[in-house]
């Protein structure tokens, strides 16, 4: 079931998102817009809501219920870029708004910005953790909470991979322009 309710929240994030976009450049109602964004953070709580209801109806943690704590972290670090990345193209796309900005491809910039999003993962990851400890605490039995520590480490894990291939390597190894370009 909790499965269920992380893919209906993944598919509300962007309905909400969106709708809001639309609401906001075509349509050209921005209080609607804006309340409508407004929603997209409180799909999060009600997957905390259903994953704390099931915990504390008696149930052994499993797999949906470290993928929830996965999801929620992730969601309150990236959330608000992802929100503004769409904006950037609906303002562009809509109503005349400058280009989107890129991510830098090349040298110092590009490290800088792998740090940056590393720096959000991070972030997702402490977010992630603390539900997930918070999670442990809550039902209070090792034996029903052993999967709730294996996400701690998957994440973990993910976070330390992250580093290496991407912040520390672009810093070592940093990308350079194409001749001419």
């Amino acid at each position: 079931m909790l499965i269920g309710v992380i893919v209906a929240c993944e598919v509300a994030f962007w309905l909400f998102l969106v709708a809001g976009l639309i609401a906001r450049y075509p349509l050209r109602r921005p209080r609607l817009g804006a309340a409508l964004l407004l929603a997209v953070p409180a799909v999060d709580l009600v997957l905390l809501a259903a994953t704390i209801v099931d915990l504390r109806g008696g149930g052994t943690a499993t797999f949906a219920h470290g993928l929830a704590a996965a999801y929620l972290g992730f969601s309150v670090a990236f959330g608000h870029s992802m929100v503004r990345w769409a904006d950037e193209r609906f303002a562009h796309r809509f109503a005349g708004g400058p280009p989107p900005r890129r991510a830098p491809r090349y040298g110092w910039a590009r490290a800088r910005h792998e740090w940056r999003e590393w720096g959000k993962g991070m972030i997702g990851w402490a977010v992630a953790c603390a539900v997930l400890l918070g999670g442990v605490a809550l039902v209070g039995d090792a034996e029903r909470t052993e999967e709730l520590w294996a996400w701690a480490g998957r994440l973990t894990l993910a976070m330390a991979a992250w580093l290496v291939f991407w912040p520390v390597a672009y810093t070592v190894f940093p990308k350079r322009a194409p001749r001419g370009a």
